[in-house]
C-alpha cells in the first residue's frame, strides 16, 4: 500500500500569525503518530505599489506601497484517517489561507 502523503501550503501577510498556525499543524499531526517535515519557509512574495500622490501639477511626487505574503509548506507523512479527522476539526487565525494536496 503506498504512504499516504499530505502537503498543505499557508499564505498570509503576518509571519507571526502564519508560524502560529504551522506549529498547531505540527502538534496535532505528531501527536497523532504522523511523521511531519516541515515547517519549510517558502520565499516571501513581494508586491509593490506605486501611487501618484497629486493628479494634476505634482505628478512627479509619488507614493510606494508593499505587500508581504509569507508562506510555508508542510509535509505530513504516513497520515491515519485519525490525522485527517484532527486537522479537519482544527480552528486556524482568519488571515491565513490554507491550500491541501493529497
Amino acid at each position: 500500500m503506498p504512504q499516504q502523503k499530505i502537503r498543505i501550503r499557508l499564505k498570509g501577510y503576518d509571519h507571526t500569525q502564519l508560524d502560529r498556525s504551522a506549529l498547531s499543524i505540527v502538534e496535532t499531526a505528531q501527536r497523532t503518530g504522523a511523521t511531519v517535515t516541515g515547517p519549510v519557509p517558502l520565499p516571501t512574495e513581494r508586491s509593490i505599489y506605486t501611487v501618484i500622490r497629486s493628479p494634476h501639477k505634482y505628478k512627479d511626487s509619488r507614493e510606494h506601497f508593499q505587500m508581504l505574503t509569507h508562506k510555508r509548506l508542510i509535509d505530513i507523512v504516513d497520515a491515519t484517517s485519525k490525522t485527517v479527522q484532527e486537522l479537519q476539526r482544527l480552528n486556524l487565525s482568519a488571515g491565513v489561507d490554507i491550500e491541501i494536496k493529497l
